[in-house]
């Protein structure tokens, strides 16, 4: 009895035929993601275009319907009028002043409050922890009633201090440098123990010095939330506003992301955020 036995051969694609196929989804990949990054820088850009060429329109311009991009007598009027009749300067200063006055803040609390919460031992962290995140979670305008009353109470209206001070406290800021704390090596703060360094020492000599790019992150953002904050120090102060104006007071912030951008990027990257 003959049996016939058949050989069935398969053949698997080559491994260049693999890597080209990977090669074209990985481009597609690549291809959507910068269409998606046009889309959004689209999305912030032409505000700001839009911002710019009003700015230089003429104020009988500004009013015709419908509105149109083109400008048929460009001036800079505006731009004159706000720097000759408005104090931009003081106003430039006083941002400048509140603003920093507050990231250097946000910076000190933030960062010891997160040292105790990654590197000391007591009853209740993780509690204290929890309540941190629950704060990040708390709009801010949930908070307004209850500041401006404690202003009012301690007689801070209409100073300095009415700005600067409610707006120090940032549980991101803490959440931040927790986690960051968390992902640095432990050996140097032991051996630094081991000599007698107290707690205070070595956050101060060892863990602060460690941690320069998320304290440069942590300085960029809040100062630009800081002076981007309209709401607060409208409440506690008087403050007018014009388009030309608005166009002024960001250049200062364009200027700090341009120069320190490279900062915000490795602050970002250092957190030791875990998914």
């Amino acid at each position: 009895m003959a049996t016939d036995t058949t050989t069935v051969t398969t053949t698997r694609p080559r491994p260049s035929t693999r890597a080209a196929s990977y090669d074209s989804r990985t481009r597609l990949f690549n291809w959507i993601c910068f269409g998606v990054l046009i889309v959004f820088a689209l999305m912030w850009l032409v505000p700001l275009a839009w911002a710019i060429d009003t700015s230089l329109k003429p104020n009988a311009e500004t009013t015709i319907v419908p509105t149109t991009w083109f400008i048929e007598d460009p001036t800079l009027d505006s731009y004159r009028t706000v720097l000759e009749q408005g104090d931009m300067y003081k106003w430039l200063t006083s941002s400048f002043i509140t603003s920093a006055a507050v990231a250097a803040g946000t910076v000190v609390t933030a960062s010891m409050a997160a040292y105790a919460l990654s590197r000391l031992q007591f009853r209740g962290r993780q509690f204290v922890f929890l309540l941190v995140l629950a704060g990040i979670m708390i709009p801010g305008q949930v908070l307004i009633v209850p500041l401006f009353r404690e202003m009012d109470v301690m007689g801070l209206l209409n100073t300095y201090w009415a700005v600067i001070l409610p707006q120090i406290p940032t549980a991101i800021a803490v959440f931040i440098f927790k986690q960051f704390f968390d992902g640095l090596p432990r050996e140097l703060e032991e051996a630094a123990r081991v000599d007698g360094a107290s707690p205070w020492r070595v956050y101060r000599t060892i863990v602060i010095p460690l941690s320069r790019p998320v304290i440069s992150a942590v300085t960029i953002f809040t100062f630009i939330w800081s002076w981007n904050n309209l709401l607060w120090p409208l409440l506690v102060l008087t403050n007018p506003d014009l388009m030309a104006s608005s166009i002024l007071g960001a250049l200062p912030l364009l200027a700090v992301f341009l120069l320190f951008q490279r900062r915000i990027v490795e602050g970002i990257a250092g957190t030791g955020l875990k998914g």
